[in-house]
């Protein structure tokens, strides 16, 4: 049924493949880089996302697989069951489509290359040429069971995470955010009398403090998530944000640095529910607006997509409710 059954299927013959797929599929989308201030004081950040179980072509899942590398390939490979190669096989085609699409076509999706920092975090090692310049793009991704995204931002960190909102505990959840949340969050948690909402609520703040420490590069243990605390003040009716011009209330997220670990606060976040059934969390760098003395408020723009197949922008309908963030 599925390509990883047979390692043959992954050294095909890949000029054939090719020809025979585009015969079929449509080429990559080139985007517009996400602008670093938008229309002179909105940053920007782009979200892309597939949905596993709209995925169902063989041939186009062995096409993702020639987008591989060796290295990938192996660890694809490496995963147990059909599903958990499926999804593994659509992170790594999501994240080199995506990126390929913001180089105009001038790199393709096999060979890009990446690297990792000190911590683990993967960015891309581009491959300089005399006539032209890459992208200062920073990409991050996360994925659940039934959905994988991956985010975008020019000239800045990025971290996101993405959490199905029916994701059930196997602890009690009090016992669990005692273990990992500050005080400030607990006592939050435990101020809801309803389970389902306090469930709920928990969700949004593991989102959010994943998409932190992932925004941060520098890893778990060097980010406990008892070292900070997430405040999400009440709503209020504010101005252009996830959605563009339309006036939305949305609440505000910050960041507050605790103990000894003194980690950077310079940061904003939008929360927003993906596709009626994920929660996505996004955060990067703040920046001052141009002439402002506040910070240059976030734009996000978001697509599904099933790369070579179809691109939707998503932003503005249903598929994309803006929940909160930083608008300053």
């Amino acid at each position: 049924m599925f390509l990883f059954r047979r390692r043959a299927f992954l050294i095909m013959n890949i000029h054939g493949l090719h020809s025979n797929f585009c015969a079929a599929h449509s080429p990559l989308l080139p985007v517009q880089l996400p602008s670093r201030i938008n229309d002179g004081f909105c940053r920007e950040s782009h979200l892309w996302y597939v949905l596993p179980e709209e995925v169902k072509s063989e041939s186009l899942l062995n096409w993702y697989s020639e987008l591989l590398s060796p290295s990938e390939k192996d660890n694809v490979l490496g995963m147990r069951g059909e599903e958990l190669k499926k999804r593994a096989l659509l992170a790594r085609a999501l994240v080199r489509t995506t990126i390929s699409r913001y180089t105009n076509h001038r790199v393709d999706p096999r060979s890009l290359k990446f690297k990792k920092n000190n911590h683990g975090k993967p960015e891309v090692e581009w491959q300089i040429a005399d006539d032209w310049q890459p992208p200062l793009l920073h990409f991050n991704i996360s994925h659940t069971s039934s959905l994988i995204a991956c985010g975008v931002t020019v000239d800045s960190p990025i971290g996101i995470d993405v959490e199905d909102k029916q994701r059930k505990l196997k602890n009690h959840i009090l016992a669990f955010a005692r273990r990992y949340f500050s005080s400030h969050e607990v006592e939050h948690l435990t101020s809801i009398s309803d389970i389902e909402i306090q469930r709920q609520q928990f969700i949004k703040l593991w989102t959010l403090k994943e998409a932190y420490v992932k925004a941060l590069g520098k890893g778990f243990s060097s980010a406990p998530f008892k070292t900070f605390t997430i405040r999400v003040r009440d709503a209020a009716k504010r101005g252009r944000h996830l959605s563009g011009d339309i006036e939305s209330e949305i609440s505000e997220i910050s960041v507050e640095s605790l103990g000894p670990m003194n980690l950077t606060t310079n940061w904003q976040f939008s929360l927003l529910e993906l596709a009626g059934s994920h929660y996505a969390a996004i955060c990067m760098e703040k920046r001052k607006a141009v002439g402002e003395k506040g910070n240059a408020p976030m734009k996000l723009t978001v697509w599904r997509t099933i790369p070579f197949v179809e691109d939707e922008c998503v932003t503005g309908t249903d598929a994309v409710l803006p929940i909160g963030g930083l608008n300053c």
